[in-house]
């Protein structure tokens, strides 16, 4: 399970920090819970692989449901404020210009896209 969180993590950090940050707000609380969430997920599979589960007196079945349920509710609040994001695509640039540059354009639109999923 923290192998797979490892990778998703990776995954998500590759693509939220390739897309341009028209809202830097809102994407940087989703780099924050992306990079919080892998290294608390580090610290988590050190503490099983170097065998440290055994030496510290912690619930370690409750201790992961609290860090996944948190995880979880972070995760979600992310998705949704990349959505939010995502979905501005179609609005101007500068609303006062006579060009229609969007805020995203079609690749950045794409890989916010996948960054929300």
């Amino acid at each position: 399970v923290f192998l797979s969180l490892q990778v998703f993590g990776t995954i998500v950090w590759i693509l939220v920090a390739s897309t341009q940050i028209p809202l830097p707000l809102l994407q940087g609380w989703v780099m924050f819970v992306a990079v919080t969430a892998w290294c608390l997920s580090i610290v988590f599979l050190s503490v099983f692989l170097f065998g440290y589960a055994n030496r510290i007196a912690v619930n370690w079945n409750q201790a992961d449901f609290i860090f996944h349920g948190a995880t979880f509710v972070f995760y979600f609040g992310a998705f949704l404020l990349q959505a939010a994001t995502t979905s501005l695509h179609y609005l101007p640039r500068k609303f006062n210009s006579t060009t229609q540059e969007t805020i995203l354009s079609g690749r950045e639109y794409n890989i916010s896209i996948a960054a929300s999923v």
